[in-house]
């Protein structure tokens, strides 16, 4: 007797086989078998005519402190997502020092408690998360830890950040993450994040970067990516891979004969991709870096000043190592999503009075946590980049609440309906693998990604012909659409479309 069937449904494996129709028995949180008749079961699910597939994989999350939000919060779980990759970007929000506390819990739109990597983990699972959450450990967090936010490194500083990044990995952390284009991480040079990468490769971990630059200096950031992996031999996961502003469209595939032949060359290189054309991130990061050196305070006396220096560095078309968002944007696509004054949330740069870059510093100085959504890339290169094998969807979603940009609500049915099923972009079994098996085999998932005879049973349940996210930049946070079961370790936590309630996420170790 089976714990549950789900009986009749199109069963994708993750692995980019076709589909079979079939029955899929689950037993104590695992697939035992699936064909046409597996037994009878304690419950019996009808799937007839909805595609079975494992739990979608994101893996590229900014769900770190969710679990100690208020109250539950499902946003992955309605749109098929089982487990989330959190840490990315160079910001984990282990280890922290007390003195930053202020500063890391503005970026994580909640509160951050100073502690170890092994103490974060520990709470985020006293909390209860409501889907499985794997963590990466953060070489922004780290330099901030040990030298705040100066640039200067020492070498007893770097032993410390390494001795750091080995007690997360043995506290459980699954890779190192960098967000070169933000500071402190900007200021690491790259022998610093080689030395952090091969202790890494001491645990087995992969080493997972938003580069450097996205935009002009795309090609070189690429190139110290790859150099970096190369150097401490760890596999490589690019991430939100993108080429970002006018000036740079057309580069998509640039990106992936970089990746191409890397891999050729010997290299696990892997990469994700989001299906929009708007990123989303600090509204600060529109600066070069040089505004952002010292922390906090610096940064605002630097935009109580006069702004013609940092204009002109802003307005620069030589690639900078780090922010420097300005020259890939205009102020109609830059739309505030979070900030301290709710009469500027919800309006483009270009609708608020006044020169849009004084008005943005102004902005930044009044609340540098701000948030935006920011309109950076072309349709082609978009689609370039989803078709790709080489490439998983990764959501690179925010703190569900507010104008945070759509994907956080709906990245994986917008990806199934507007790009899958409507603009058919690959087939559905390619689609399935690209948010399943090829998200979970870079940071080592064992027994989930795949649906098979002795997988952990998370699974999701989405119609093909209905699935999809309605939400805009303005209205986010509209349910997604076509997702009537998700599963976690066999606990059907979607039932009809609606969150049962129950907290039945893990903490990955």
């Amino acid at each position: 007797m089976h714990d549950l069937v789900l009986r009749g449904g199109e069963v994708h494996d993750g692995l980019g086989s076709p589909s079979v129709t079939a029955d899929v028995a689950v037993s104590a949180g695992r697939v035992v078998a699936i064909g046409p008749s597996v037994g009878p079961a304690r419950r019996v699910i009808d799937v007839a005519g909805l595609a079975v597939a494992p739990g979608f994989v994101d893996p590229h999350c900014h769900s770190d402190m969710v679990p100690v939000l208020p109250e539950a919060q499902p946003f992955k779980l309605l749109q098929g997502v089982t487990t989330e990759v959190n840490g990315n970007c160079g910001f984990s929000y282990a280890p922290v020092r007390e003195r930053d506390i202020d500063v890391m819990s503005g970026y994580a739109g909640a509160p951050v408690t100073a502690g170890s990597f092994a103490d974060y983990l520990a709470a985020m699972e006293a909390a209860g998360p409501t889907n499985h959450m794997a963590t990466l450990v953060g070489h922004s967090t780290l330099r901030m830890a040990v030298v705040g936010w100066e640039p200067e490194m020492t070498d007893k500083a770097l032993d410390e950040m390494c001795a750091l990044a080995a007690e997360a990995f043995e506290a459980g952390a699954c890779g190192l993450s960098s967000g070169l284009i933000y500071p402190p991480g900007s200021f690491g040079d790259t022998d610093e994040l080689v030395a952090l990468a091969k202790v890494a490769h001491r645990y087995g971990r992969p080493y997972t970067t938003h580069l450097r630059d996205e935009g002009a200096g795309l090609s070189e950031a690429l190139d110290e990516a790859i150099e970096i992996a190369r150097r401490a031999r760890v596999a490589l996961q690019v991430s939100h891979c993108k080429t970002a502003g006018p000036r740079n469209h057309g580069r998509a595939e640039m990106i992936l004969e970089r990746l191409r032949a890397a891999r050729a060359s010997g290299l696990d290189v892997r990469g994700d991709v989001y299906p929009y054309l708007a990123g989303g991130t600090t509204l600060s990061a529109l600066l070069p870096p040089s505004a952002l050196e010292g922390g906090v305070e610096a940064l605002r006396a630097r935009l109580s000043g006069d702004l013609s220096a940092l204009r002109a560095a802003a307005e620069d078309p030589v690639p900078l190592r780090g922010t420097g968002l300005w020259r890939d944007t205009t102020p109609d696509g830059v739309l505030i999503t979070t900030h301290a004054d709710p009469s500027v949330v919800g309006r483009t740069l270009a609708s608020l009075p006044g020169d849009p870059f004084t008005t943005a510093c102004a902005l930044i100085a009044a609340d540098p946590s701000a948030t935006m959504v920011i309109t950076m890339m072309s349709e082609p290169d978009v689609r370039t980049l989803l078709a790709d094998p080489l490439l998983g969807i990764g959501s690179d979603n925010g703190v569900p609440t507010g104008l945070e940009h759509p994907r956080t609500w709906g990245c994986f049915p917008h990806f199934l309906g507007a790009y899958v099923r409507d603009a058919a972009l690959v087939p559905l079994p390619e689609a399935v693998r690209k948010i399943t098996s090829a998200n979970a085999v870079p940071f080592a998932l064992h027994g989930r990604g795949t649906l098979l005879p002795g997988s952990y049973a998370d699974i999701t349940c989405f119609d093909p012909a209905t699935i999809s996210h309605p939400g805009t930049y303005t209205t986010p946070d509209t349910p997604p659409t076509g997702i009537p079961y998700v599963l976690l370790e066999g606990v059907p936590v979607v039932v009809e479309g609606a969150f049962t309630g129950e907290r039945k996420g893990r903490i990955l170790r």
